[in-house]
């Protein structure tokens, strides 16, 4: 069972763990969208569409329902929270609280709930649940004080439930991707209108002392940003695989370029060197 299928890392895991075997229950925030209409196109009669939008408490009530009457008693074997949500990156103090909002509400509070609805099913057969925070979740990156503090939090919540559910048999795992092309990055239009609010919501003076050069700046960088993600969502792909079916699995996976570096550099260097850094 995933979340957040219709594009990105949930719709290439959706396809991967289709094309390796595995009974695939993939919950999308369009049932109607291209991203499913793909999925039913090309993946086996094994995959199953949830429409799931993980901030409405009665879509998760209703997939767990759906999901319930396939499995039966043989429970479910593993819950990956993929859903997420990346909001506009602008310094911390420039982002409106509508964006701190919506990182929090999907990135965490969805993912929660989804995995406390899920983990009955869980516990039957001793399975795995696997949370896909961030890079930015695990060390201080500059414009994503919104979405990194929304994947700490899930990381934190991860630790926890690996800890606590341990003794049901079952195991979590956190995943920390480094930068990959995926939806998450959103469409020019979400774009416009989130730096349109920014825009608005500023003080003056704020505006002032940030000057209108590096406000207009924010949108190139994020123009740029696909530039220097990884398209290839290999990485990822396979440590949710190794997540799923390792006898003892990792609690914690950095896939991709400079993800486990700079985790290591945060943790062990003076943190005047990580800032300089």
């Amino acid at each position: 069972m995933l979340s957040g299928s219709d594009t990105g890392i949930g719709h290439a895991l959706a396809k991967y763990l289709d094309n390796l075997g595995f009974v695939v229950f993939a919950g999308v925030l369009n049932k109607d969208g291209p991203g499913a209409e793909e999925l039913r196109r090309t993946c086996s009669q094994r995959l199953s569409l949830l429409q799931l939008d993980i901030t409405n408490a009665t879509q998760v009530k209703e997939a767990y329902l759906k999901v319930s009457e396939k499995v039966q008693n043989t429970g479910l074997w593993g819950v990956v929270n993929n859903a997420g949500v990346l909001g506009f990156p602008a310094d911390g103090e420039l982002l409106p609280m509508s964006i701190y909002r919506q990182c929090m509400e999907v990135n965490f509070f969805g993912a929660v709930e989804l995995s406390k609805t899920f983990l009955p099913l869980l516990r039957k057969s001793q399975g795995r649940l696997v949370n896909m925070s961030s890079m930015a979740g695990g060390i201080p990156l500059p414009r994503y004080a919104a979405y990194g503090a929304s994947k700490a939090a899930l990381s934190m919540f991860s630790g926890v439930m690996r800890q606590e559910l341990s003794k049901w048999g079952i195991k979590v795992a956190a995943i920390h991707p480094s930068g990959f092309r995926t939806g998450i990055q959103g469409t020019s239009d979400l774009w416009d209108k989130q730096e349109k609010e920014l825009m608005e919501n500023l003080p003056a003076d704020t505006r002032q002392d940030y000057g209108d050069s590096y406000l207009l700046g924010l949108k190139t960088y994020l123009l740029h940003m696909p530039a220097y993600c990884e398209a290839d969502l290999s990485p990822v792909l396979t440590a949710v695989l190794h997540a799923l079916l390792a006898k003892r699995p990792q609690g914690l996976y950095t896939p991709g370029k400079g993800a486990y570096m700079t985790l290591c550099i945060f943790c062990y260097f003076p943190l005047w060197f990580y800032d300089f850094f």
